[in-house]
């Protein structure tokens, strides 16, 4: 009789074990959609212009008629030069490609003499995981420690289970 209790509860500690790692897994997999910006949004022909993609964690790349392609590292930036023969009052689509992140486009505007820095940080993708509502992203996945934790006070709650069964038990044969 100890032997099916001891092993149903041993079953049942597996059992719970088995079913926290895929929610352990999946909060770790999920991919945030990467924030692009041009700044300033209005530049002079051969004026300099700041590319970023921020929460891009591979190297992702940007691209428009006015200056070459240029790849962007994981949290950093990119300055171009716009080429001298853009067009004064024309407007150029800067084209962000995250890879397996998303992508984004922006308007860049050329303008006719020097310009003064506007920002504009709108991003165009879709986040493919949803929005992480809450405490504002300030939290990111679990780490070792954490899972670690959460195992051991599992497993603590299992064999303090077992511990109270037996006893009952026991102490209902005296």
């Amino acid at each position: 009789m100890r032997a099916k209790r001891a092993a149903s509860a041993a079953l049942l500690g597996v059992a719970s074990l088995a079913l926290t790692a895929p929610i352990a897994m999946a909060a770790d997999s999920q991919v945030s959609s990467p924030v692009f910006s041009v700044a300033p949004s209005t530049v002079s022909p051969g004026g300099r212009v700041t590319l970023s993609a921020t929460g891009c964690n591979t190297t992702s790349t940007a691209s428009s008629g006015v200056f070459d392609t240029v790849s962007i590292s994981p949290g950093s930036s990119a300055t171009v030069t716009v080429d001298l023969d853009a067009r004064p009052g024309a407007q150029y689509s800067v084209q962000f490609n995250c890879p397996g992140q998303g992508t984004g486009s922006f308007n860049l505007t050329i303008s006719g003499g020097r310009s003064t820095p506007t920002i504009r940080t709108t991003s165009t993708s879709t986040s493919p995981a949803g929005v992480r509502g809450g405490l504002g992203g300030s939290i990111g996945g679990l780490n070792a420690g954490e899972l670690a934790a959460g195992t051991a006070l599992v497993v603590a709650a299992a064999t303090g289970t077992i511990f109270v069964v037996r006893r009952r038990a026991e102490s209902r044969r005296h």
